[in-house]
């Protein structure tokens, strides 16, 4: 649910995400429907190979607004 990325624990961006995911810190990773897939296809491969759920029906909008920033995002992940 978006309603999780208002945590204070999480990293937000495709770079963040993928440094967390590679690191083992990703609990659950919000990848965006309408961003390139190019972007977001090999973090949701990299979330799969570490068994991390991903959720992907939200806009890019909608997932900047939901990590409280003021631009789109393709990419964030709740991090341990």
């Amino acid at each position: 649910m978006v309603s999780e990325l208002s945590s204070v624990d999480k990293v937000v961006g495709a770079k963040q995400v993928r440094r967390a995911l590679n690191d083992g810190r990703a609990c659950k990773v919000f990848l965006a429907c309408d961003a390139d897939p190019r972007v977001v296809e090999p973090l949701a491969r990299l979330a799969q190979e570490g068994q991390v759920p991903v959720e992907n029906d939200i806009s890019m909008a909608d997932l900047g607004a939901a990590c409280g920033i003021a631009v789109k995002s393709a990419a964030a992940a709740l991090v341990r």
